[in-house]
């Protein structure tokens, strides 16, 4: 397999695919004029936008509502030099109308952390691309 052949570049539906089999990726965005990368459970919402759930006070929330923002996740399996990344960029919004709201806490993420209150961050799914690498092996 040539260097070349060990990347393809993955389509959107497969993209969404391989993102619904993963229960954590990661936001990255804006912190006080710097880049940061926040770990995040999540799910994939009817319409492909990502979901978080979040507190209301969280950072997170403050930094991203309303910006462009990034979502990656991935699966690598070092013992084949083989895995996937997917990342969706678009715009993050608080979902704000209650009876959106109401859908999201019977169908969306739950956070890992105990959260008194919830708060649900929506990332568009404006773009989303993935590459897969399959069986590289060393010294390519």
């Amino acid at each position: 397999m040539s260097r070349n052949d060990a990347f393809r570049a993955l389509g959107r539906q497969e993209c969404l695919r391989l993102l619904a089999g993963v229960p954590v990726g990661r936001v990255i965005y804006t912190r006080q004029a710097l880049p940061a990368v926040l770990p995040v459970n999540f799910s994939l919402d009817t319409d492909a936008s990502v979901l978080l759930a979040t507190s209301p006070g969280s950072d997170l929330v403050r930094a991203v509502d309303g910006t462009v923002v990034a979502f990656e996740a991935d699966e690598f399996r070092a013992e084949t030099r083989s895995g996937w990344s997917v990342i969706v960029t678009g715009r993050a919004t608080v979902v704000t109308d209650p009876a959106e709201h109401e859908r999201l806490v019977r169908t969306g993420p739950a956070s890992w952390m105990p959260l008194r209150e919830t708060v649900f961050v929506r990332i568009e799914a404006e773009m989303v691309t993935g590459r897969e690498l399959r069986g590289a092996t060393a010294g390519q």
